[in-house]
């Protein structure tokens, strides 16, 4: 842990940040209850862990790390349709790079790529049109993986490959919601979560006002935040505000990107390719109805799931039962209370999706309090 007047130098505005800090102070001073807030993006949790903003607030503000990220809650199952998918014959699997490394029960896609099968981590997810065109012999499959915010991609991949009429390029859609994610958490009656942080990045997409609901029905302030130590802090001081003020509202932080109703482009795209799947299983959080999309009936010749359906298994596999990523995607536990955590289970060596992925909450913590190095 850093001495604060250390971690205050850190910063690129350490003024602002520490006015934040004693106006937050200050006001959770009158707050009479714990504020537990949960940061739903595996990015805010990397600004709170990096940066030390949990340093640097009061006793009764307390953070609850939630999904965190899509790697994170992709359960094995859907992971060993990828491996499936990318060793049959004549077959070119493209995703995201984490995903590359996140186990299954056939181990991760790098060791199915060690294996001979042809594996291939996009960063631009474009590319995906001319692999196709280069390989016509082939039919080239796009794991597609986010939440909100990527789908759009996926959305203008579909679109073209429809347009250019590039036949052999297929999609296995696993893009999930953040609303329904939140309803998950608020469902469980051990949740103690009264307050959340919303990704910018995805309301930059789907607007702000997929947040709504939960604000009315659970009476909890969200605040939809930018990822900056600046944006973090304001948000947890919008919060607290809130709490002092025993409101409940949304509010939109991040407001130089976020809009009430979003790119409503993006979403007309997204809605004439995608429709929402009955039910989605979530790593940790179990099957959440209405979480994640999936290819529209009239588009089925480019589902790999429906063209590989008989290949393909459907038994649900559970994490290994040392690791304790479920209770962490549900804000149940710290990443420090599981047993594997920074002993055998480390980024090197992972057990479950909270430590593999660039975003995951046990990564964080691994990377940034020195919690896991000390027990290695």
């Amino acid at each position: 842990m850093m001495e604060l007047s250390n971690l205050y130098k850190e910063f690129r505005d350490p003024k602002t940040i520490r006015a934040l800090a004693n106006a937050i102070k200050s006001y959770a001073k009158t707050v009479n209850q714990d504020i537990n807030i949960m940061e739903v993006c595996g990015g805010h949790t990397h600004t709170i862990m990096k940066y030390g903003l949990n340093q640097l607030l009061p006793s009764n503000i307390k953070f609850i790390h939630g999904p965190g990220c899509p790697v994170c809650i992709m359960p094995k199952e859907r992971i060993d349709h990828a491996a499936t998918l990318a060793m049959q014959p004549n077959v070119i699997l493209l995703t995201l790079g984490d995903m590359i490394r996140v186990p299954g029960s056939k181990g991760s896609l790098a060791k199915i790529r060690s294996q001979g099968a042809d594996i291939r981590p996009l960063y631009d997810p474009m590319d995906a049109l001319n692999i196709a065109k280069q390989h016509p012999d082939k039919q080239v499959i796009f794991f597609a993986i986010g939440f909100e915010t990527s789908t759009p991609m996926t959305a203008v991949l579909i679109d073209q490959a429809e347009k250019q009429q590039i036949n052999n390029l297929l999609f296995h859609i696993n893009h999930v919601l953040v609303p329904p994610a939140i309803d998950a958490v608020m469902a469980d009656k051990r949740t103690q979560v009264n307050a959340f942080i919303g990704p910018a990045h995805v309301s930059v997409i789907s607007g702000a006002k997929i947040y709504r609901p939960a604000v009315d029905q659970y009476q909890t302030p969200v605040v939809v935040s930018g990822f900056e130590p600046v944006d973090v802090m304001e948000s947890i001081l919008n919060i607290v505000k809130q709490k002092a003020q025993q409101k409940s509202e949304l509010q939109i932080q991040y407001s130089r990107a976020v809009t009430e109703d979003g790119n409503v482009a993006a979403q007309a795209l997204i809605n004439q390719y995608l429709t929402t799947k009955t039910s989605f299983r979530w790593r940790g959080l179990g099957p959440i109805p209405n979480s994640a999309l999936t290819l529209k009936h009239e588009y089925a010749h480019r589902d790999a799931e429906v063209i590989f359906q008989s290949q393909l298994p459907s038994e649900e596999i559970d994490d290994h039962k040392a690791c304790q990523c479920g209770d962490i995607l549900r804000g149940l536990s710290n990443p420090p209370d599981c047993k594997v955590f920074g002993k055998g289970c480390t980024p090197d060596n992972p057990l479950g999706s909270c430590m593999v992925s660039s975003e995951g909450a046990c990564n964080a913590y691994y990377r940034y309090a020195g919690v896991g190095h000390a027990n290695t």
